[in-house]
């Protein structure tokens, strides 16, 4: 969500500016999220915001179809073949599967509780 903002300001603020040979009318950026909102763990709220304030900025945004393929000619998501020349993915937040295989005690996330020396207990 951060890296869509982030991108399509940079490519039609800054790349106008300094890159004048590049044509930042051409420049889209999607975001494809397979749930029914991007930032779940938030509050719908915040979701919502987020998601308007994206599209304010000029990113798609599409929801409920996750990616499928992802190749030289683009992103099927869904129904859709997005045909794109440069594709950034930057797909969900996990925690590393080491509490479990490890035996150790994990938050909520998954993650695993160590002491304040990054140390796992026992």
């Amino acid at each position: 969500v951060e890296l869509a903002g982030t991108i399509v300001e940079l490519a039609h603020e800054m790349l106008r500016g300094e890159f004048r040979n590049i044509d930042t009318r051409q420049t889209r950026v999607v975001l494809i999220e397979a749930g029914d909102r991007i930032l779940p763990n938030f509050a719908p709220e915040l979701s919502d915001y987020a998601s308007k304030a994206l599209e304010r900025l000029g990113v798609t945004v599409e929801l409920g179809r996750p990616v499928t393929r992802c190749d030289a000619e683009g992103v099927v998501f869904g129904e859709t073949h997005l045909p794109a020349r440069t594709i950034l993915w930057a797909a969900g937040v996990a925690a590393s599967p080491a509490a479990e295989w490890l035996g150790a005690a994990a938050d909520r996330a998954g993650r695993v509780l160590v002491e304040p020396d990054l140390t796992v207990p026992g």
